[in-house]
């Protein structure tokens, strides 16, 4: 008997062994596809991990001239003004607002504008569009804000040009607490919908062409085949993005909103992002600053996980 176990853990360790060694040889035999991700590696690390260190400010009243190891501790204070004070709570929630309308407006568009690029049969037509809608996604949000606010201008923006030509009041859009939220959501979504179609895109290529033939020659419309053919074959997409992008509630577009930001809309367009801005770039409040920036990045991994739980129970596709 105590051979037998004896020989099995001798089987045990040389399995073990001869799999470190086999992952060990890949490795190696990939060595030149390690080398081109290095750079990748090192952006991550030095850029991403590497200033992990310095989450620790939101525990210290942190004074640039001691340093981060010099500095006091506080402990969890500079967490208590946050929920204490007057100005955190309203901040959080727009945005929360701002970014559930991005989420519930701006998710399916990329998915509806994949479906009709797709059903679209003259090529030449299909890239002109795909080149127009992807356009805006290459160009700065300081670029687009100027556009923007020229566009929407209340005396030489065409769309209040054409307001004043139907006997309506010029509307001054940018400085209005009842549009400002309507355009970060729109301009957001006219920005990033053609990059965002690409990936559905090529989901949608990867399908199977023989089953619409077989949709073909069973008769079924376009309208159904798009409903049983082509939108199942692409949610596992739409599910880990869907996961992926419910981290975004939290994580505001600081570019898009500092550059249309003004004191006329501050009580509903100043987010997490230019708050934390204001606080620790202007008023050099560094310490809660950091607190207000662990706070988003917890809760943001928190909702992740929760979607990520959620996708678990009703269905296969997670991201882990």
């Amino acid at each position: 008997m105590n051979n037998m176990a004896t020989e099995l853990i001798k089987t045990q360790g040389v399995s073990s062994t001869l799999k470190r060694r086999n992952t060990a040889q890949r490795y190696l035999d990939h060595k030149y596809f390690f080398i081109m991700l290095s750079p990748v590696l090192l952006y991550y690390i030095i850029f991403h991990y590497a200033p992990i260190y310095g989450v620790i400010i939101a525990f210290k009243d942190y004074k640039i001239m001691k340093g981060i190891s010099g500095s006091p501790w506080v402990g969890l204070d500079n967490f208590k003004e946050l929920f204490t004070g007057l100005y955190f709570i309203p901040v959080l929630k727009n945005t929360l607002i701002v970014n559930f309308y991005k989420l519930l407006f701006g998710f399916p568009a990329p998915i509806i504008l994949a479906l009709m690029i797709n059903e679209v049969r003259k090529p030449l037509f299909k890239k002109t569009v795909q080149t127009i809608t992807y356009l805006p996604y290459f160009l700065s949000w300081i670029v687009l804000s100027g556009i923007i606010t020229e566009f929407l201008s209340p005396s030489r923006g065409p769309v209040n040009i054409i307001l004043t030509m139907l006997e309506f009041k010029p509307i001054f859009f940018m400085a209005s607490v009842d549009w400002f939220r309507t355009i970060l959501v729109s301009t957001e979504i006219w920005k990033t919908v053609g990059f965002s179609a690409i990936i559905y895109l090529a989901a949608i290529a990867g399908i199977n062409p023989e089953m619409y033939d077989a949709a073909d020659v069973d008769g079924i419309s376009r309208l159904k085949k798009i409903w049983y053919i082509t939108l199942p074959s692409i949610t596992p997409v739409i599910v880990i993005l869907l996961i992926l992008t419910s981290g975004q509630i939290i994580n505001d577009d600081f570019d898009q909103i500092y550059n249309m930001l003004n004191a006329k809309v501050m009580s509903v367009g100043d987010v997490i992002g230019t708050y934390t801005y204001t606080e620790g770039i202007q008023k050099m409040n560094y310490s809660y600053a950091a607190a207000v920036g662990l706070f988003k990045n917890v809760i943001a991994l928190i909702v992740v996980l929760t979607a990520n739980f959620i996708a678990k129970r009703f269905s296969d596709e997670t991201i882990f």
